[in-house]
């Protein structure tokens, strides 16, 4: 079957024809929650990448309608999250300065580069992309980020002036202003900070033991950040705290998002075309982690490249109503699928909803302590951080934990974009240093039976004659000169021996280089007076060597099954009488 790119379709067709009274009201309640959730999240989100609190609303309400009329998932929940706004700050800052007309316009560019990206690599079903980012380094990532995204908000908590992408410029930055503290900015953070802490670890089962259930529970504990916000709005209004040093969210631009023109400059496009790519891929591994989990848990799938079609449009729009790159929420799509969501209906709603808080809220936001905004950023990235996996991966597997470790000492010392980067190129130095040293067993008939496992391992009945060997991996130029090396050591080891089987049951391919290895190492063991062998050999693998000459200059045979190939060879190796 012929490759060809995946054309967009509409999956608003499929669930809208679900959709009935029940669904309506589960969805539009869903709607409501979350975007009572998110209204705060973005504002504080747009101040992490650097931008206008407004500029937060904005990404939430485009990006969340085209979500809704593309993406595959029900529950999946897009707009502004700690990680990408992050990485936006850190890739917009190296063109233009915080608080500038410039640095949105660079910010509107990023989506719309970032945006185009995830479309193209959509319709080229490159969706499998999200492979290629292994667990380890993604943890290790989003773990390094947490950290740095939570250091980054003490100069917020305390009222400081402080810089810094790396942690160590951070934290020097924030230790040379300490004279500087602002000391009711610090008690309304930390005060927050506090309050926001209890009330994610001990409200939950509170409300339980009230009576309450256990959905309305969790839904209440995750609203918290409301009642901080309110409190602390309230109070910033009444006691007028601004005038004493607090900063504020401030003026908030009533009315719809606006209609915005990314900057065309093709060399600004060409420096930003690396941190959008980074920007994409991690998005896209958020985004689709977090729709595949909630979609497992009611049956449902979701087609990663259609996933890429919809959040490109999503971060176009954000780019065209002066937002910033966007991505599916790990915390609000949790709090929209606890809520009882069933379809992209609730996004509408939440879109709505934003709207209606753009145009008419935005006035009671003006004595929003940021110092509070920052406390919900804190709580919220701290979920990120899972110190514990290093330990698992430590104990698992020692290359894994040097590619975890790699990326977040990388990220938390050199900025989150060189982090991301060393850590897939560590990943796969390390594959491929594991794969160019295949495990090889030599194998024997475990008697009575047909199998044949590793001598090392198992009592099994082996001849000087013949050597058994079984490569765990497939052959590719990185390891075919260990096949060499390994089969010329059997032949120095064993002066009896006539035949050489590969059980190839493991082998998934063999590439160009491997092929020219194995007629190299058949041409010596000939002139040796010796025979390759090769048995089990699954069909595609076959089929490519059937397009070369290698079989018919083979030495030897290729056996359907190791026990033939042995009773073939060297019969006597069984052991039974024969009649």
């Amino acid at each position: 079957m012929s490759w060809r790119p995946a054309l967009p379709r509409l999956p608003i067709l499929e669930w809208g024809r679900e959709l009935d009274r029940p669904a309506l009201l589960d969805d539009t309640l869903a709607g409501v929650i979350v975007a009572v959730m998110i209204i705060p999240q973005s504002l504080a989100y747009a101040l992490l990448a650097g931008l206008p609190a407004q500029a937060g609303l904005y990404a939430s309400i485009v990006p969340l309608v085209l979500y809704a009329l593309l993406g595959s998932s029900r529950v999946l929940a897009v707009g502004p999250v700690a990680v990408v706004s992050l990485m936006t700050a850190a890739a917009v800052g190296e063109f233009a300065h915080v608080h500038t007309a410039h640095y949105a316009e660079v910010a509107l560019a990023l989506a719309l580069l970032s945006g185009l990206m995830l479309t193209v690599m959509g319709l080229l079903r490159l969706g499998f992309i999200a492979n290629f980012l292994s667990h380890p380094v993604i943890s290790g990532f989003i773990t390094a980020s947490g950290l740095l995204i939570a250091v980054s908000q003490l100069k917020t908590l305390l009222g400081v002036q402080a810089g810094g992408h790396t942690l160590p410029e951070m934290l020097i930055s924030v230790t040379l202003q300490a004279h500087a503290i602002s000391g009711l900015t610090a008690a309304v953070g930390f005060g927050a900070l506090v309050f926001l802490l209890v009330v994610r670890g001990g409200l939950n089962p509170l409300l339980r033991s009230c009576g309450l259930s256990p959905r309305a529970a969790d839904l209440s504990a995750k609203l918290g950040p409301i009642g901080a916000i309110l409190v602390t709005t309230v109070a910033a209004a009444a006691l007028d705290w601004q005038s004493l040093g607090l900063k504020t969210v401030g003026a908030i631009p009533a009315g719809l998002p606006p209609l915005t023109l990314p900057t065309w400059d093709l060399a600004l496009w060409k420096e930003l075309a690396t941190p959008a790519l980074l920007i994409s891929i991690v998005g896209f591994v958020e985004s689709v982690s977090v729709g595949q989990t909630l979609a497992a848990k009611r049956r449902q799938r979701i087609d990663p490249d259609q996933e890429l079609v919809a959040l490109g449009a999503a971060n176009v729009g954000a780019a065209f109503t002066g937002g910033f790159p966007v991505t599916g929420g790990f915390s609000r799509s949790v709090v929209n699928f606890d809520a009882g969501a069933r379809t992209p209906l609730a996004g509408l709603v939440t879109a709505a909803g934003i709207v209606l808080a753009t145009l008419l809220l935005t006035p009671a936001l003006f004595h929003l302590p940021q110092a509070t905004l920052a406390a919900t950023i804190v709580v919220a990235v701290l979920s990120l951080v899972d110190f514990k996996m290093l330990a698992r991966t430590w104990r698992y597997s020692k290359p894994d934990f040097i590619a975890l470790a790699a990326t977040m000492a990388l990220t938390l010392l050199q900025g989150v974009e060189m982090g991301l980067v060393a850590g897939v190129t560590v990943s796969l130095a390390l594959h491929l240093w594991r794969t160019s040293q295949p495990h090889i067993a030599e194998v024997g008939l475990v008697p009575g039976t047909e199998h044949f496992r590793n001598v090392h391992r198992h009592q099994v009945r082996t001849t000087p004659e013949l050597v058994s060997l079984r490569v765990d991996e497939s052959l590719y130029f990185a390891n075919a000169r260990a096949i060499e090396d390994r089969i010329n050591d059997a032949v120095a080891r064993q002066p009896a021996l006539r035949h050489v089987v590969l059980q190839c049951s493991a082998i998934n391919d063999i590439d160009a280089s491997a092929l020219d290895s194995l007629q190299a190492i058949d041409e010596r063991l000939r002139e040796a007076g010796l025979q390759l062998h090769l048995s089990e050999v699954k069909g595609p693998v076959m089929d490519r060597l059937q397009r070369s000459d290698f079989l018919q200059r083979l030495s030897g045979r290729v056996f359907l099954t190791h026990y033939q190939a042995v009773m073939s060879l060297t019969p006597a190796v069984d052991g039974r009488p024969r009649s």
